[in-house]
């Protein structure tokens, strides 16, 4: 019978932080990616967190988006100029327009909310009444999201500085006047170092967006709903070098 070998301790993990590398991200993004994970490690292990609870927090994508969430807290704060002109409104969903390969990399933390969030949806009309490529979550009539509480990172992330662009990048022309918050660039890049900081030990998986919403108000249930949401183990990799700045 071959081996295996022990889960990591917090020690471990955080000794390994350091020497973590990551092609494609710029050094800036990268040192502070590492540098915010180093004190979420260091801050886990002084609230005496169990090494289970941070490695699952690792693999699920909790880590990455509780830290996310306070770079997001802080920027709202202390707004970057361009999001001082930003021209979202209540019912403007040009932005749940969920183009591209699978609409959106969600952690696994996320889909589950998500799923939780929209089940009770099931047999409702869904945002894809309005348009066919339209996040399942959003209520038809009123283009407005259902499951808001439970939005994923790359939905609290996103601005625009004019609506009329989002509409134009919608319907498949690229328009300036979108942009993402770097506190979604720190979250990807801080899940793909947990998935280097877990290789061997544990899987540290993305969904696609667009299956799970449309899982969700379809009825699977969630451990279904996850399987055909899962994306390959590139799709992390591709998602961050997209948003990279």
């Amino acid at each position: 019978m071959a081996r295996t070998s022990p889960p990591p301790t917090l020690r471990d993990l955080r000794n390994k932080v350091p020497s973590l590398r990551q092609s494609g991200t710029p050094p800036a993004l990268l040192d502070r990616a590492k540098k915010l994970l180093a004190v979420y490690l260091d801050t886990a292990a002084a609230q005496k967190v169990a090494d289970a609870d941070v490695l699952r927090a690792l693999a699920d994508g909790s880590a990455a988006l509780s830290i996310g969430g306070i770079e997001l807290d802080m920027q709202a704060k202390s707004p970057p100029e361009p999001l001082t002109r930003a021209a979202c409104r209540a019912g403007c969903a040009f932005c749940c327009i969920l183009t591209g390969r699978d609409g959106g990399t969600i952690t696994r933390a996320e889909a589950a909310r998500l799923h939780t969030a929209l089940a009770p949806l099931k047999g409702h009309p869904d945002g894809r009444a309005w348009h066919d490529k339209a996040c399942p979550a959003l209520d038809p009539e009123t283009h407005m999201c259902r499951a808001y509480a439970a939005r994923p990172m790359i939905c609290r992330s996103y601005f625009s500085v004019d609506a009329g662009a989002c509409e134009q990048n919608a319907n498949g022309h690229p328009t300036p006047g979108a942009a993402i918050l770097g506190a979604h660039q720190s979250y990807l890049t801080i899940h793909a170092l947990a998935r280097a900081l877990l290789a061997g030990h544990a899987k540290v998986p993305t969904y696609s967006l667009a299956t799970l919403a449309a899982a969700a108000v379809e009825g699977q249930e969630a451990t279904t709903a996850l399987r055909a949401a899962r994306q390959p183990p590139r799709a992390l990799d591709d998602e961050r070098k997209r948003a990279a700045p």
